[in-house]
């Protein structure tokens, strides 16, 4: 059975590639010297420290297995604007809700979604609904709390500005 590919943008897959770094050259480490100083004591039974070192790193070893296995397993999509203005995968929408509220987003995959971020999956309702739409353009996304209809303000190939 083909698997469908998972989509990711270079951004999302330096933050996975980054946890990962970090887990194996700075955390695994340090937790493993603890484990090997408690180990010294003596009675391994009956050590709390050394316990709770090989639960730690047990947790690290299947978080590193389980980002590995993800990084494997996904395409890493560059971005492009499209001439005509309209939102694909990696696009920057900024939207405005019914009470006149705007938001932004970028249409990610459902790997590296964070709604906090403004990252949203081109799985989750609203991003299925922007996906091919240009300025002007008008969506409706089914809620639990009824409809909301969403004006699509702008499509951008480039990050906001910080500040």
């Amino acid at each position: 059975m083909a698997r469908t590919p998972r989509y990711i943008t270079p951004e999302g897959f330096r933050r996975l590639a980054a946890e990962h770094t970090r887990i194996w050259t700075e955390q695994r480490p340090r937790i493993v010297a603890e484990v090997e100083a408690a180990a010294a004591l003596g009675d391994r039974s009956e050590n709390a420290e050394y316990i709770y070192g090989k639960k730690k790193l047990r947790e690290l070893d299947r978080r590193l297995r389980f980002l590995s296995e993800k990084m494997d397993s996904l395409s890493v999509v560059e971005p492009r604007a499209h001439p005509d203005g309209r939102a694909f995968f990696g696009a920057w929408v900024t939207v405005e809700q019914e009470d006149g509220q705007e938001r932004r987003y970028r249409l990610v995959g459902p790997d590296e979604f964070d709604v906090s971020a403004g990252l949203i999956s081109v799985d989750a309702p609203l991003g299925r609904a922007l996906l091919g739409k240009r300025e002007g353009d008008v969506v409706v996304v089914h809620r639990p709390a009824g409809m909301v209809e969403f004006t699509v303000v702008e499509v951008s190939w480039s990050a906001p500005e910080d500040g």
